[in-house]
């Protein structure tokens, strides 16, 4: 299983010497899979002040935190899209790859700890709020003609239901620890899943993307959409009747139940006992 990196290089709510706000690599595991790891994933955090800020120092950082690290990153998330072009360079720098997401869900929860637990211990610690990505929604694009599903259909699954994903027929596809979210076992993951002919293609070109979550946009016109990368966004269906409407309305109600989580798949047929794609995903405020 692949080892991918979630970064955060930005100011924190501390004052250096000068009372300029200090910077600070963060740096945290993906935890892949639905096993909650056996062990701690791994974090770097690094200060540093608002001069040395630039991906020279940044590429330093990220060597130090892969020199101390059980093994290196084979990819590396971010979720500032203000920092696109520093990060993407110190990265390529050292040759790996780096990807705008907002699949950065253990790096928001390690971000909210730290304001409540770390940084107020500083000295130089000036309360306030974590700054948020402002983030311009993208007018919604059809999906590929070729790849557009036949029917879809939502669903859900118990969370204890996960726990055997590790033993499901999937050929794309990526989760987290429902244990992260603290979620009860009984609790009900609303889902949806895409029925096609050309399920494979489907899949395949949806994992060279950073799902991000699926959403009902009310419009006009009602739409299911798919959020990828920073601010990328997929039309799954357009909705005309009440029905699917309602549907679609049920859906962001049970999202709403279970902290946003949801998954999205992909299967030939409602029929088959294999997943060309599924995806565990959950909406957050980063």
């Amino acid at each position: 299983m692949a080892t991918i990196w979630e970064l955060d290089f930005y100011s924190r709510p501390i004052l250096d010497e000068r009372q300029k706000k200090l910077w600070e690599l963060l740096i945290c595991q993906s935890p892949l899979g639905t096993q909650k790891p056996t062990e701690s994933l791994y974090s770097y955090s690094e200060f540093t002040n608002n001069q040395e800020v630039n991906s020279i120092w940044l590429r330093n950082a990220i060597e130090k935190a892969i020199a101390d690290a059980p093994e290196p990153p084979q990819k590396i998330r971010f979720f500032r899209r203000q920092m696109n072009n520093m990060i993407n360079k110190a990265c390529a720098e050292l040759a790996i790859p780096s990807a705008l997401s907002r699949r950065t869900y253990a790096l928001n929860q390690l971000l909210q700890k730290r304001m409540e637990e770390v940084y107020p211990t500083h000295p130089g610690y000036q309360p306030g709020t974590n700054p948020s990505v402002q983030y311009i929604s993208a007018s919604p694009q059809p999906l590929p003609d070729a790849l557009i599903g036949q029917k879809w259909a939502f669903v859900s699954l118990e969370a204890e239901a996960f726990t055997e994903m590790p033993e499901w027929d999937i050929d794309f596809g990526e989760a987290f620890p429902l244990s992260m979210i603290d979620l009860k076992p009984n609790s009900l993951i609303p889902g949806l899943i895409i029925y096609s002919p050309r399920a494979q293609p489907l899949a395949a070109w949806m994992s060279g993307l950073e799902l991000a979550f699926i959403k009902f946009n009310e419009g006009p016109p009602a739409r299911i959409v798919l959020e990828t990368g920073g601010n990328d966004s997929w039309i799954l269906d357009n909705l005309s009747n009440s029905s699917t409407i309602s549907e679609a309305k049920r859906f962001e109600e049970a999202k709403s139940k279970v902290k946003q989580v949801h998954f999205l798949a992909v299967q030939s047929n409602p029929e088959s006992q294999s997943f060309a794609g599924f995806w565990l995903l959950q909406e957050i405020n980063i």
